[in-house]
């Protein structure tokens, strides 16, 4: 199937994202950057139970171009985070408010084992004026958000965020016809006011002015923490966006950071070659840090491509797969 064109809408009418609306949003740096001008990403990720999801997402978070990243968290995921960027900056989950453009919360932790504190004090972030994106164990306390958000389920925790909204009870097999799909994740963002990005085969992001349909991706995303490393590259984009003084749609946002993060599994599983669209050779499975590595060379080939549309194989196929193994919900 050939290319679609930026701005094209599939036939579900959802707006298919390109590399040319890659290209548009993303932020170069100029002479006159430094760390803090590139944008502050704030990740409060990860737990003793699963401490490797925060060193995704901020390994993520790295790779997608921030300028400065902080880690909020448990001491044994911190020592981690160190071990492998020893660029982050760590502080402890009782210390004193840390700033940043955009905070990453849940990723990583269970709501039914939270602490009080803890529940207070991403109920703070929630509360202020920074955007966040929002996964995993933080996704129950979004009815309450006052603050722009991203929501970034899988269907499982998706179903479950729509009955915490009140909305219409759904089935997975529900989701799996792409325009009952599309419609339940729109329905969902203007409950929400906020941004939601579906995983999936073809992932969605919707807010109340739409739903933009991703595919770039691979099915060899289907692996356990490659949803960490998209809550990085999230915070990466949208801190870009905000520290430049942007007002971009976090839906817009949000989908940018899907396409270079379905473009980096591509180019980490070697999905194109096996299509003979490289140098020969065959598809492979990746892990999650895999996507992390190819993160810069996804970039590099959106920059490359100039003005250009990038052949990103957008296919119109909804069989639903999960991005993490916690998916099979």
């Amino acid at each position: 199937m050939p290319s679609p064109s930026a701005g094209a809408l599939d036939a579900q009418s959802r707006r298919v994202w390109t590399s040319r609306d890659v290209r548009r949003l993303l932020r170069v740096p100029g002479d006159h950057d430094d760390k803090r001008s590139r944008g502050v990403v704030a990740l409060r990720t990860g737990s003793d139970a699963y401490p490797g999801a925060a060193v995704l997402g901020v390994e993520g978070a790295w790779r997608a171009g921030c300028g400065y990243v902080r880690y909020v968290g448990p001491r044994r995921a911190a020592d981690l985070v160190l071990a492998r960027r020893p660029e982050t900056v760590t502080t402890a989950p009782d210390a004193d408010a840390v700033r940043a453009e955009v905070w990453v919360i849940g990723s990583g932790t269970d709501a039914s084992t939270r602490a009080d504190s803890e529940t207070a004090a991403l109920r703070a972030l929630l509360a202020g004026s920074a955007p966040v994106v929002v996964d995993a164990g933080a996704l129950d306390l979004l009815p309450a958000a006052a603050a722009p958000v991203i929501a970034t389920p899988h269907a499982g925790e998706f179903l479950r965020l729509r009955a915490s909204l009140g909305l219409a009870e759904l089935s997975v097999d529900v989701l799996r016809d792409p325009a009952a799909r599309a419609d339940a994740v729109r329905e969902t963002a203007i409950a929400l006011d906020g941004a939601v990005l579906l995983k999936g085969a073809t992932t969605l992001v919707a807010d109340a002015t739409g739903t933009i349909a991703v595919g770039a991706g691979t099915p060899w995303l289907a692996t356990a923490g490659t949803g960490d490393v998209l809550g990085g590259v999230l915070g990466a984009i949208v801190a870009a966006d905000r520290a430049a003084g942007g007002t971009t749609a976090l839906a817009e946002l949000a989908a940018s950071a899907a396409w270079l993060h379905g473009t980096a599994g591509r180019i980490a599983s070697r999905t194109e070659a096996a299509c003979g669209e490289g140098a020969g050779g065959s598809a492979r499975p990746i892990v999650a840090l895999d996507v992390a590595d190819a993160l810069p060379a996804a970039i590099a080939r959106v920059l490359a491509a100039g003005g250009h549309d990038e052949p990103d194989r957008h296919r119109d196929f909804d069989e639903h797969h999960e991005e993490t193994e916690e998916g099979r919900a």
